[in-house]
C-alpha cells in the first residue's frame, strides 16, 4: 500500500528554509534556558539511557485523551476538567525535554520540529481554555475547545512520529554495527602506523573505527556517533578526571570515554560501541564482542 497523498507534503517541511530564522531564535532561547550542561543531560535523559521526552508525553496525551471520552459521557463534567488540567501542567515538562533534544538535532529535523511545537502549543493552549471555560460553567465551549486541543496535539504527534522514525532523531545511530560486523578478530592495521595519543580513523570490513594509542594499548570504539552519526575523529580529545581520555564529537558536542563507549555528557544516550583490541606481533586486531 502506497503512503496517502495527502501525508506527502509532510516530508518537505524539513527542506523549507524560510523556518530557519525562527527555529535559530528558538534553539537559542531553549539552550539559554536549560543551562547549566548538566541540567541538559537530564532533560535529555542521559541518566536513563534514552530519551525521556517520549515516556512524559503519555502523561499529557493519556490525560486529554480520557478527557475526548469522558466528554461523550454525562455526568463525568468534573472528572474531565480535572483531567484537562493535569494534562496542560504535565505539558511542562513534557515539551521543555522535547525542546531540550530538538536544540541538538540537524537542521531538517529542527524544521520539522518547529512546527510539531507550534501544533502541540497550540493544542496547550486550547485545553488551557477549555479548562478556564469547565470551571466557568461553560461546559459546552470547555468540550469543544478540548476536541479542537485533541486535533493539534494528534497533528503534532504526527510529526512527532516522522521525526522519530523517518528522522530517526532520538534513535541510536550505532545500533546496527554489531550486525554488521563480522564476529571474530579481524585485523586492523600496523601499531607502528598508529599516531601516539591522537584520534585516528580506521575502517575495518567497512565499518569505520576510532582508534587511540597509548604505547602498545590500543582502545578502539566506532567512529559514528549513536547521537546523529557524527565522525569522531574529527572531535576533540579531553581527558576526565574519573574516565580518562575522552573524545567529544564535533557536531553536537557528546563526550565518551574512549576505554567504555560510556556517555560522559549529551545529547547523546547511548554508549558508543566498544571493541576489543590485541596487538599480535605488530599487528593490530579488534573484536566486537556479539557481532555477527
Amino acid at each position: 500500500m502506497k503512503e496517502l497523498r495527502i501525508l506527502k507534503p509532510i516530508a518537505k517541511l524539513e527542506d523549507i528554509a524560510a523556518l530557519d530564522p525562527i527555529v535559530d531564535v528558538a534553539k537559542s532561547i531553549v539552550l539559554a534556558v536549560v543551562k547549566p550542561r548538566a541540567l541538559e543531560d537530564v532533560l535529555h535523559g542521559v541518566p536513563f539511557g534514552h530519551p525521556i521526552h517520549p515516556l512524559l508525553v503519555l502523561f499529557p496525551t493519556g490525560a486529554w485523551a480520557s478527557v475526548a471520552v469522558l466528554d461523550l459521557v454525562p455526568g463525568a463534567e468534573r472528572a474531565a476538567r480535572l483531567l484537562t488540567g493535569f494534562g496542560v501542567l504535565t505539558a511542562v515538562p513534557t515539551a521543555l525535554t522535547g525542546e531540550t533534544d530538538w536544540a541538538r538535532l540537524h537542521i531538517q529535523q529542527q524544521r520539522v520540529g518547529i512546527v510539531h511545537a507550534a501544533l502541540n502549543v497550540t493544542g496547550v493552549a486550547l485545553y488551557s481554555g477549555s479548562w478556564f471555560a469547565r470551571r466557568a460553567g461553560n461546559q459546552g465551549f470547555g468540550k469543544l475547545l478540548a476536541f479542537a486541543g485533541l486535533g493539534a496535539i494528534s497533528a503534532g504527534g504526527y510529526l512527532g512520529g516522522h521525526l522519530s522514525y523517518r528522522q530517526a532523531s532520538g534513535a541510536n545511530h550505532t545500533e546496527d554495527v554489531p550486525h554488521r560486523f563480522p564476529s571474530g578478530w579481524q585485523p586492523l592495521g600496523a601499531l607502528e602506523d598508529l599516531p601516539e595519543r591522537q584520534l585516528a580513523e580506521r575502517t575495518v570490513e567497512g565499518q569505520p573505527l576510532l582508534v587511540f594509542r597509548r604505547g602498545r594499548r590500543v582502545d578502539v570504539l566506532s567512529n559514528v556517533c549513536s547521537h546523529l552519526s557524527g565522525p569522531l575523529h574529527e572531535g576533540t580529545l579531553g581527558q576526565d578526571q574519573a574516565a580518562g581520555p575522552c573524545v567529544e564529537c564535533p557536531w553536537h558536542g557528546s563526550v565518551f570515554s574512549i576505554e567504555n563507549g560510556e556517555v560522559l555528557q549529551g545529547p547523546a544516550t547511548s554508549p558508543q560501541p566498544v571493541f576489543r583490541a590485541r596487538v599480535t606481533g605488530d599487528v593490530v586486531e579488534v573484536l566486537l564482542p556479539n557481532a555477527g
